[in-house]
């Protein structure tokens, strides 16, 4: 048995492919019973993500076994294999073992160290448990990577620091409130970048959101999803003085908050801080408003700043991040390796033991036939000696014919000291 890795992601797949051969929540079971069936695989484990399809598994070794699976991959999803053979990657065995471990610490991500790829991986080994059996070893891969993503995240600033605008947005907005659970949220827009906004924001506890578009109906939609209330961009200067937040992601050619309408609100705030995050182009807010006290103003340029920097430091926190891997992965390598000499071990024992229980009745039976004793305690020792030393005889043979020096001398070393 081995550990096998077989994925496609967003370092070898464009997204129009990545999709074609991710699996739904909808199909995973019918998939994990699928892959199961196929006689080499003993065990596994499937990942889909957006950014990732992957197969953690437990194989038998046969010559072709990459073969196989491709083929159950491409038959499952309809696709030729001469389209996605090229992006597939492999990691057999100890490679397997470090890749997962990368994974679930986030050191293979699109964003480095972003998080929610640990909770990505325990959902699909929770799902590959349910109703499906694991091999041990590959269940205690799993419990061990889980492990040691913990620690990197625990000792290392891998997650400390924001790297996307939204996450970035969230991190200045903590900086000036003590609690966002408690502030409103204007959003001007509603496009892809606004929505991921919103639920950056809803993941960091904020409850009161408004939302303002040039049409009502898109505006409504995204309101739909984060409970908001909706709002006319003529309303934004009436309601400006309600937000403590206002995010701005539009294609307006011209500004659509000036300075004026902000201190006006500042004034109704009794002074009270607003947080302004401007990440159109060309921008939504008037460069002014930067200069207005109590108005802390941002723009995507500035956000880029931030993230440039952060990534650095992540970039930092992650080879010390690749060096907890390594030294985990060893680890784990080393008590596979004792639980298999372990086993073997026990078996050689178990069969020792069985052949001398074989001879032990063979030589009671003939001692109550009336065997002569001195000859049956002979024929035993010289029999049961035979069937000892035959295997690492034939092995000893096999090695000298094929002049491999260090099997030979891994079969003396465990035969023991010969006679001086």
């Amino acid at each position: 048995m081995t550990f096998l890795a077989l994925g496609i992601n967003h370092k070898t797949a464009p997204v129009a492919l990545r999709e074609r051969i991710a699996f739904s929540p909808d199909t995973l079971e019918k998939a994990l019973s699928s892959l199961l069936q196929q006689p080499l695989v003993q065990g596994g484990v499937v990942l889909s993500t957006c950014n990732r399809t992957e197969l953690y598994l437990s194989v038998k070794q046969q010559d072709d076994f990459k073969e196989v699976l491709v083929r159950w991959l491409c038959d499952f999803h309809h696709l030729n294999p001469d389209e996605v053979c090229h992006s597939f990657y492999w990691h057999l065995g100890d490679e397997s073992i470090s890749h997962l471990m990368r994974v679930a610490s986030g050191l293979d991500s699109l964003v480095l160290g972003e998080p929610q790829i640990l909770g990505q991986v325990k959902k699909a080994f929770a799902e590959s448990q349910r109703g499906h059996s694991l091999s041990m070893d590959l269940e205690r891969l799993f419990q061990k990577s889980f492990s040691v993503a913990k620690r990197v995240r625990t000792e290392t600033d891998i997650g400390a620091n924001a790297v996307s605008v939204a996450f970035a947005a969230c991190t200045l907005a903590r900086q000036i409130f003590k609690s966002l659970a408690t502030v409103i949220v204007l959003l001007v827009g509603a496009g892809e970048t606004i929505e991921l906004m919103a639920r950056h924001l809803r993941e960091h506890n904020v409850k009161n959101f408004l939302i303002a578009n040039r049409t009502r109906e898109r505006a409504q939609r995204l309101a739909d999803k984060v409970s908001a209330e909706v709002i006319s961009l003529a309303e934004i200067d009436s309601q400006l003085s309600r937000a403590d937040i206002i995010i701005t992601s539009t294609a307006s050619t011209k500004p659509i908050i000036g300075k004026s309408m902000v201190e006006r609100a500042i004034k109704q705030r009794r002074y009270q801080p607003i947080l302004l995050v401007d990440i159109a182009v060309p921008r939504d807010i008037e460069p002014e408003v930067g200069k207005l006290a109590d108005a802390y103003l941002y723009t995507i340029d500035d956000l880029q700043a931030i993230i440039e920097k952060n990534l650095a430091q992540r970039k930092n926190a992650a080879l010390i991040g690749e060096t907890i891997v390594k030294q985990e992965s060893l680890d784990f390598i080393s008590w596979l390796r004792n639980q298999s000499m372990v086993e073997t071990i026990r078996g050689y024992r178990a069969q020792a033991d069985t052949l001398r229980a074989d001879f032990e009745e063979r030589a009671l039976t003939a001692l109550r036939l009336g065997a002569d004793p001195e000859l049956v305690v002979r024929e035993m020792a010289h029999k049961l000696t035979n069937r000892l030393i035959h295997a690492p005889t034939k092995s000893l043979q096999q090695a000298a014919r094929k002049g491999d020096i260090e099997r030979l001398q891994i079969l003396r070393d465990s035969l023991g000291p010969g006679p001086d």
